[in-house]
Parts: structure tokens; sequence; C-alpha cells
């Protein structure tokens, strides 16, 4: 609770920050297969994406994400239903995601990406 008074007092939105303290699961694939996180690994992604997903039109509040990517198409479900993209969003998405999961040890060629977050 001492971290929601000391944000009130920064001018941070108390359920802004609720929120990101809920997220209960991130799970990552490349290429069929799981690839193993730490924590800092699992909080920037989540942050990263559900702040990118939040940015599209007519997202409703996120409970389950999942973007996943492949032949340079960018697929995105919230809480189950599929949230259309146009050229540009996929572009940005596939790039981002790209350029952020082949930095990770252990991730060599991505043919196919899977991000889930559960909150």
């Amino acid at each position: 609770m001492r971290s929601l008074a000391f944000s009130n007092l920064m001018g941070v939105n108390a359920s802004h920050v609720k929120e990101t303290m809920m997220t209960r699961k991130v799970t990552l694939m490349v290429n069929s297969s799981p690839v193993e996180t730490d924590y800092f690994v699992e909080r920037f992604l989540e942050h990263t994406v559900v702040g990118m997903v939040r940015s599209l039109e007519g997202v409703p509040e996120i409970h389950e994400l999942k973007i996943s990517v492949e032949e340079g198409q960018t697929s995105v479900l919230v809480n189950g239903s599929s949230i259309p993209v146009n050229e540009f969003v996929n572009d940005l998405f596939y790039h981002t995601l790209q350029g952020m999961i082949s930095t990770l040890k252990g991730v060599d060629e991505i043919r196919t990406l899977t991000i889930g977050i559960q909150r």
C-alpha cells in the first residue's frame, strides 16, 4: 500500500500502478519452443506489449493477451477476441517484437513467435 500512496503523491494513477502489479503469467514461445525468461524480461515484455496493444483503437481492458507473429503477419487477441491491425501496425509490432526477442539468450532465428500475458 505504501507504494500506491507514494504514487499518488507523484501524480501517478494508483489504479494503473495496481493494474501493472497484477500480472499473473507471461509466456514466450519462439519456433514452438518455450523460452525461459527472468523477472526483468517478463515485466519488460508485459509493459511493452500491453502498452503497444492499449494504443490501438477500441481495445477493452486487457485480462488476457496473445500476440502471434508468423511469416511477417501479426495477430492480436485480447480476452479471446481478435483485434484487427492495419499494415502499419502489423509491421510496427512485427519489427518491434522481432528486435526485442532476438536479443534474448538462446534465441537464434525467429520463424514464429507467441507472447501470452494473463492478468
